[in-house]
């Protein structure tokens, strides 16, 4: 069953969530043959304050 892990910088809504879930799920189920029931995806929702990119937090960033 694969499981793909997806972490996400806060402020997604919930409907893109969901496009997002069946995209992925689609994929998988296209390139590896797998059923849509046995494909989960995991999202996680990040804060800014805990995100960096080039040595800078993105709640600092303007």
């Amino acid at each position: 069953m694969p499981t793909i892990r997806v972490e996400l910088m806060e402020g997604r809504t919930l409907e893109q969530k969901k496009e997002l879930v069946k995209a992925l799920t689609q994929a998988v189920v296209e390139t590896l043959g797998s059923k849509a029931e046995s494909v989960d995806v995991l999202l996680f929702d990040i804060k800014r304050h805990d995100w960096a990119t080039g040595g800078e937090l993105w709640s600092e960033k303007t």
